[in-house]
Parts: structure tokens; sequence; C-alpha cells
């Protein structure tokens, strides 16, 4: 890798952690495609949901890095993806300053949505700003728990599906139950993925997630039945009529299946970083899949 140079630009673009950012994209495209399905699309809340969960994510990936690194859990030898202040990239001070600028230009963003969902999305807003701090730090550390999947499910599925089509259509369905958990399911098989790969180093510092505790065979069944599971659960749209909401989530299925293969194969170590890679891909292929068969219908 290049020589990186302190708080520069490019520190922080790696500090960010922009190939996580297609799970705060994907539940956004998929309640707006819910949406206009309903004949309710509209594209400034849209917007603005889209800036303000990649915001948030941007902002949880920065806490996630200067907490690990205060903790002890990153050093210059970890598996995954470098970590900032662990390298020295960034300082700590510096990415603290950066937290704080992220989250107040989120809740700037996050404040418009007012105007189309009512003034109870503040509340939303606090418990998303408080659990992006809660996932790694605080005295009872979510993720370092195991809580990791089902937060996973809860903030990037049925918060945002179900928030994009609400401020758009001011309404909440079974549709959009279902499809918040299908988008919710689907990506945390990236957090699968992670926790997969620092299996071992995860233990050694304490970190207690579920494939630390169940084992590295639990952590591939895992990944292959939150897939399976997701596009099991889209042959619900058929029993309302919208055919390719149900049919085309099926073409996931085979990346999703070649990804798992693969992870088996390389089983541990930083080559496990290429199926991050790929299953971003197939997450952003899923979203897509879904939203064209809500189009469609």
């Amino acid at each position: 890798m290049k020589e990186i140079k302190h708080n520069s630009l490019y520190a922080w673009i790696l500090a960010s952690r922009p190939k996580t950012l297609t799970a705060s994209a994907t539940p956004i495209i998929i309640g707006s495609a819910l949406a206009y399905m309903n004949g309710k699309f509209n594209w400034k809340p849209a917007l603005a949901c889209l800036l303000f969960a990649s915001l948030m994510q941007i902002a949880a990936n920065l806490i996630n890095d200067l907490i690990d690194f205060l903790k002890g859990i990153d050093s210059k030898d970890r598996i995954g993806p470098e970590r900032t202040v662990a390298q020295g990239w960034l300082s700590a001070r510096a990415i603290k300053t950066g937290i704080g600028i992220t989250l107040i230009m989120a809740c700037l963003i996050g404040c418009t949505l007012i105007l189309y969902g009512g003034w109870q999305l503040i509340f939303i807003g606090v418990i998303c700003v408080l659990f992006a701090f809660l996932y790694t730090g605080g005295p009872y550390s979510l993720s370092y728990h195991g809580w990791g999947d089902l937060l996973v499910i809860v903030f990037f599925g049925f918060v945002p599906v179900g928030g994009t089509y609400y401020v758009q259509a001011l309404d909440y369905t079974i549709d959009t139950f279902i499809a918040s958990l299908v988008c919710g399911l689907v990506i945390d098989t990236m957090l699968v993925v992670n926790n997969y790969r620092d299996r071992d180093t995860d233990s050694e510092s304490g970190k207690r997630t579920i494939i630390v505790r169940f084992g590295e065979r639990f952590g591939s069944r895992l990944y292959f039945s939150l897939g399976v599971i997701a596009v099991l659960l889209c042959s619900w749209f058929a029993t309302e009529g919208h055919w390719f909401a149900a049919i085309l989530p099926l073409l996931y299925l085979l990346p999703h299946y070649f990804t798992w293969r693969e992870m088996i194969k390389i089983h541990n170590g930083a080559a496990l970083n290429k199926i991050f890679a790929e299953n971003s891909r197939n997450m952003l292929l899923m979203g897509f899949l879904l939203s064209v068969g809500f189009i469609l219908g």
C-alpha cells in the first residue's frame, strides 16, 4: 500500500470505509421502490433518507475505528482492512472531530424529514445516534456481546426501509415489514463475513460475537442461511400479486452461493477480504432485484 499521510484526505476516505456504504444505500432503494409501487414515491425525502443513512454509517464507522483502537481490538497486525487510528493515519483527536461533524450533518439532514413524516421522527433519529455509540462503546458494548446481528437487522432493515417508505407514503404495511426483514437479513451477511474473518482475533481479545460463541461451521452456515431465508421471504409478495418481487430475487441465490463456497474454501486469513467486497456486490444486487420487482409490480 502506498504511503498515507497523517490526517490526509485519503486517510479519511479509508476511515469512512466506502465499500460498506452499499449497506446504507440498499434499504433506501428498496423502501423507495416500494413507495413507487404504491404510487407514493417522492424523491426529496428519499434523497434525504439516503444522505442521512450514509452519514450515519460513516459516523458509525469512525466511531468503531476509534473505540476498537482504544479497547485494543485493532492493531497494526489486523487481518481485516486497516483501521486508520491504529495505523497512525488519523489522530484520535481528529477522528473525534470527524465524528462530531458527521453526526451534526446527519442530524441537520434528518431534521428535514420532519416536514414529511412528523415530529416523531426525532425519536428515531436520537435512537440511531445513540446506538451508533452503543454498538462498540459504553460499559456494555453490544457488538462485543453478540448483539451485532440483531442490530444490523433493525438498523439496516426495519429502520431505514420502513422509515424511507413512511416519509413518502405516511403508512406502514405488511409488505414494508417483509421488505425490511429481507433487507436486514441480506445486509447481515456483511457482518457475518466480517466476524467470520476476525473470529480468531476477536476470541483472543474477548469480543464474543455469535461466531466466536458457536464456531466457524456455525458462521458459514449462518451466512448461507441468511441469503436463502431472505429469498424465501420474498415469496410473500406473490400472495399480494407482486410476482416480479417474488421471482427476481431468486437470481441473487447464484452469486450468494458462489461467494459462500469461496468463503469456506479460503477459510481464514486476510484473503477473506475479497469475500467482503463480493458480498457488498451481492447485497446491492439483491436490493436492485427486489426494487425492480416492486417497480414492475
